[in-house]
């Protein structure tokens, strides 16, 4: 994908230069050396001295890089398709500037999507994305049979007792089959995954030519178990300890990236734009696996979010078929665009969250009330990915069904949740008074974020726009309430065949 791309997995410095870095503190000397080898830390002083000498062409004082050659898994490369795309930042559009043979084309998989192990999709390559330092790259690891294990999927190679199969709710009438089909063909596949990793990689092995002592992270729905085949990627590099200023610092470092982008690696990276938002980012897409990425600086309360929907994701069979089925309801209505002034996925995933946790007979409970430990936010950064695997299935009395929750989802929004005095909370289990501070007054949606309590809906500050959200949900209430059809509020069939 990049210039002297074969060294993937791999330190991108010699041993020599090597030593353990502060920033993500002293790893237990217990841990194999394998799950130590992958992009370790390299503990030198943060600066821009070699950004400068890289983006100006003189690469002698920048550390050199050792190459070896290897291959990707089995010898085989990723198929992509050579049809073009044109970047222009606009989520509504996509389908406008990529051909569906090409954004959506389908990729064989080695193991079944019916069966589910502990509650995830059956693949082994799923159980250890992205977390440099502590997780074996997936293009060098081999194919396996599955290890069926009773808890949330871990992230690196680490066997459980107890094994338990499970697989996806059961369809008893013709609309929560329609929800399990829809998830079933669009769910994010493990070639779709292992393209965002390779990607994230690579510019890791890039970046931290500038910044040595850098993390490159994959985060969001790519790892949260809710990413649909089509989704995008997210990235989160981490520079240092302390936190970042996001309105210069942020922005500095994205600037140095960005003229990375659009320098040594155009040819590979197209069109980075620097978008300065309240969390600034570089948008780009990778010309390769043709997946577009939105890279941020430090906001590491992404990294925690991840873990902490993700086991949301996996504790409960329905979850995952139905925050696929709003997303998509959401997308084809055009009210999932935060850049236009609606919902972001986050904001959707965590009211989803949020109804199934506020049933009478709750399907979801408070993960971080019932486990403080391990969704404390303070914890360090190279532990977060693992404490999830440890919270065992939540065993639910509600067994109503995926059509029933669907229609439950657009009454509850459409008919019993105050908008103007409540908040909704996944980190109580409940819905809250609104605080009155000033990000939350004069507010038209507020979905509070349950690591740092911000407003994840603020996006949404046109009446326009939040009259036009609460019109969808109570149309897509009262036809799915008389017809029991999905057909009658998105185009099913064509969804399917277009993934």
């Amino acid at each position: 994908m990049f210039p002297n791309s074969s060294n993937l997995g791999r330190p991108p410095f010699p041993p020599k230069h090597q030593q353990q870095s502060n920033f993500f503190n002293k790893l237990p000397l217990n841990i194999p050396p394998t799950l130590l080898s992958h992009q370790q830390s390299i503990d030198t002083q943060f600066n821009f001295q070699n950004a400068a000498a890289l983006l100006s062409g003189n690469l002698a004082t920048v550390p050199a890089v050792t190459l070896q050659p290897m291959t990707y898994g089995n010898g085989s490369p990723v198929r992509t398709s050579d049809a073009p795309a044109l970047f222009r930042g606009k989520k509504r559009l996509r389908a406008q500037r990529v051909p569906h043979d090409a954004k959506r084309q389908r990729f064989p998989s080695y193991h079944p999507e019916t069966t589910v192990v502990n509650q995830a999709v059956p693949l082994p390559e799923e159980r250890r994305y992205s977390f440099p330092g502590s997780v074996q790259s997936p293009l060098l690891r081999t194919h396996q049979e599955p290890d069926l294990t009773g808890r949330i999927p871990p992230l690196q190679d680490s066997l459980f007792l107890d094994s338990i199969e499970t697989t996806l709710p059961v369809a008893k009438d013709k609309l929560s089959q329609q929800v399990l089909d829809l998830f079933q063909a669009c769910q994010q596949q493990t070639c779709d995954l292992n393209r965002k990793e390779l990607c994230r990689t690579e510019l890791q092995r890039e970046i931290q030519r500038i910044f040595p002592q850098s993390r490159l992270f994959l985060v969001g729905s790519s790892l949260n178990g809710f990413a649909t085949r089509t989704s995008d990627g997210d990235l989160c590099l981490v520079v240092k300890e302390e936190p970042v200023n996001q309105k210069t610092e942020a922005r500095h470092i994205l600037s140095l990236i960005q003229k990375l982008f659009s320098t040594k690696l155009s040819s590979y990276i197209e069109r980075p734009q620097l978008i300065r938002a309240k969390v600034p980012i570089v948008k780009f897409r990778d010309k390769v696996s043709r997946v577009e990425f939105d890279l941020n600086v430090n906001n590491v309360v992404g990294i925690r979010n991840t873990f902490l929907l993700r086991t949301y994701a996996y504790i409960e069979s329905r979850v995952r078929p139905l925050v696929l089925v709003i997303k998509k309801w959401a997308s084809f209505h055009e009210i999932n665009d935060a850049s236009r002034g609606t919902l972001s996925s986050y904001s959707l995933v965590l009211m989803v969250l949020h109804y199934l946790q506020t049933l009478p007979e709750p399907i979801l409970p408070s993960l971080q009330k019932n486990y403080p430990e391990c969704f404390d936010p303070t914890m360090q950064l190279h532990l977060v990915h693992r404490v999830p695997r440890t919270i065992p299935p939540y065993l639910s009395k509600n067994g109503s069904s995926l059509g029933d929750l669907l229609i439950g989802f657009f009454k509850y929004y459409a008919t019993e949740f105050d908008w103007s005095h409540q908040m909704i909370s996944v980190r109580e289990a409940k819905a809250i008074p609104r605080p009155d501070g000033i990000e939350w007054r004069n507010k038209f949606i507020c979905v509070e974020e349950p690591f740092d309590g911000t407003n994840t809906a603020r996006a949404v500050h046109e009446k326009q726009k939040f009259d036009r959200i609460r019109t969808e949900i109570l149309q897509a209430w009262r036809i799915l309430g008389d017809k029991k059809d999905l057909n009658y509020v998105i185009p099913l069939r064509a969804i399917i065949q277009k993934r």
